[in-house]
């Protein structure tokens, strides 16, 4: 049994990756401020976690906590582009600020981290599908700190620390906050009402949207493997416009309703699209699950 650190573990993919590290026997300690996070998040595990409140920003509060673990997934950060832009200082504070303790507690301790980057990272891209080589172009402030993060990452595995970034695509499941780049969460909600869901722009964006639970079991991988340094796309290798996704909603729902169109965001990716070449070669996981197949099983519960 081992002892793992999640920061942000009261939020959708940090409770999640709490769920399934206590199924696999290992103990769990959550630090999170539950500024974005929700304890009501882990309402199934309470009772078997080690839940700390608190912000990654506090250096005496990490030593502490990374004295006693044997590894940690570092899922904490700010993550509304739109916000990004109103508050970029805070924003560089807790994503890279934060990130910088997490990885100095880490290589004093000796241990292993996975954390949570973006495809952001990548900015519109050149070409489709994108590789983890691909030129990094962030557009936004928040992808600016993920970027950041990452050369914090190259910058300590040079000193030894074993680190591994995941760049998210766009992922989906339960939980997820409509708030922080939920686009399916928002769409789900509107169409559950039978109200035409509202698109940002012309609809033709496309993102790679991926599983929650295979995102889990992508960071559980990298965390078991024998790779001390990396960066990998967790995606699908599957593109879906926006304009798809409403009306995938609006036929699984059997709704005789339009979505509605309003002016593009700020800071909005324009195609998305991952190659997952890499991480299937290296850690052997593929997706399991895709975005229709779960819409129509959420959409179809009673």
């Amino acid at each position: 049994m081992k002892n793992f650190l999640i920061t942000g573990g009261a939020g959708f993919v940090g409770s999640h990756l709490a769920e399934e590290l206590l199924k696999k026997g290992n103990s769990v300690t959550i630090l999170d401020n539950l500024i974005t996070g929700k304890r009501s998040n882990l309402k199934k595990i309470e009772d078997k976690i080690n839940f700390i409140k608190g912000d990654i920003r506090d250096q005496k509060l990490l030593e502490n906590i990374c004295s006693h673990v044997d590894g940690i997934f570092h899922q904490a950060a700010k993550a509304s582009v739109p916000e990004s832009f109103d508050k970029p200082k805070e924003y560089h504070d807790v994503n890279v600020n934060g990130t910088e303790n997490i990885f100095t507690q880490a290589k004093k301790y000796g241990i292993k981290v996975i954390y949570a980057s973006s495809s952001s990272v990548y900015g519109n891209p050149i070409e489709l599908p994108i590789n983890e080589n691909a030129n990094k172009n962030p557009i936004n402030p928040y992808a600016q700190t993920k970027l950041d993060k990452e050369r914090l990452a190259e910058k300590f595995s040079k000193k030894g620390l074993k680190v591994i970034g995941m760049r998210y695509f766009n992922i989906f499941g339960e939980r997820q906050s409509k708030e922080y780049a939920g686009v399916v969460t928002l769409f789900l909600e509107l169409i559950q009402k039978k109200i035409p869901p509202k698109i940002n722009g012309d609809g033709l964006q496309s993102r790679d949207f991926v599983f929650v639970e295979d995102v889990i079991k992508a960071n559980i991988m990298a965390m078991e493997s024998n790779i001390d340094h990396a960066f990998f796309n967790v995606g699908t290798n599957t593109s879906t416009s926006i304009l798809e996704l409403a009306n995938i909603m609006i036929k699984t729902a059997n709704l005789d309703i339009k979505p509605i169109f309003g002016p593009a965001l700020d800071g909005d990716i324009k195609f998305s699209l991952a190659d997952i070449s890499l991480i299937t070669k290296s850690l052997d996981w593929y997706p399991t699950k895709t975005i229709q197949e779960w819409l129509q099983q959420k959409l179809c519960e009673k």
